[in-house]
């Protein structure tokens, strides 16, 4: 299982939540099948915006829990074209692998006219879909689909793959052929020496500085065993074939 602090973008996961009893609302149209949301709460206090209870979820052209790409996490059980008005069903998330494309901490929690108020969103793509495919995509946010864990949603989450575990954003290290880089991702890699990034660093790596300071022993340690064997391109490739995506946009 994974802390819900400790996503980072690259992660492969596994998404699960567990399907809950509720109630159709509004019926069934070819867009949306609308459910009484059964884990959060109306915030009553809100000032500038009001919910009424209930969440729409996009139904695709084949009757599913779907949009053209396949966004959408959630299902029903029966699937909505077996639903109408006033049926009682269930709603939850299968285990579904998924990657994580964006993360943001929100402090204070986001306004939402729903309780918990989120304090943190992720965004996923599940396996097969890159965000480059669908950047004007109007129903998601350009990277993705976005989850607020910890908003009440009893969402659990299996980490697959955690590329360069050992290294933490703006970590800066060496390469065995010399060249130095800063790490801003496990796809996001930039060479100080200005050329291009071309097959990324060769391993094995040294840590220079973690948090803009001299790494301690432990931490150079710690990189110089992960990155021993193997190789960043190694890391693509079972990254790629878990997920079935390009890691680049």
């Amino acid at each position: 299982m994974i802390d819900e602090g400790d996503f980072r973008v690259g992660d492969v996961l596994s998404v699960a939540c567990p399907f809950t009893v509720t109630r159709v609302e509004q019926g069934v149209t070819w867009d949306y099948v609308s459910l009484r949301w059964p884990w959060w709460e109306i915030d009553s206090d809100n000032e500038f915006a009001h919910w009424n209870g209930i969440v729409a979820l996009g139904v695709g052209s084949g009757g599913g829990i779907a949009s053209e790409v396949e966004p959408e996490l959630f299902q029903t059980d029966p699937p909505p074209e077996q639903l109408k008005a006033g049926d009682i069903c269930r709603v939850g998330v299968p285990p579904t692998v998924v990657h994580v494309t964006a993360v943001d901490h929100h402090n204070p929690p986001l306004e939402t006219p729903w309780l918990p108020h989120p304090t943190q969103s992720v965004t996923v793509l599940r396996r097969g879909l890159s965000y480059r495919e669908f950047p004007d995509a109007s129903h998601l946010d350009g990277s993705g689909y976005t989850i607020h864990p910890g908003d009440g949603i009893p969402f659990t989450f299996e980490l697959l793959m955690l590329p360069y575990a050992s290294l933490q954003v703006g970590d800066e290290v060496a390469d065995i052929v010399g060249r130095a880089w800063r790490f801003d991702g496990p796809w996001d890699w930039i060479a100080f020496d200005g050329e291009p990034a071309g097959e990324g660093p060769a391993w094995p790596l040294v840590l220079l500085t973690r948090a803009g300071t001299p790494c301690s022993a432990e931490e150079a340690e710690a990189v110089a065993a992960t990155t021993a064997s193997g190789s960043h391109q190694e890391t693509v490739r079972d990254w790629m074939a878990l997920t079935e995506a390009s890691p680049t946009p």
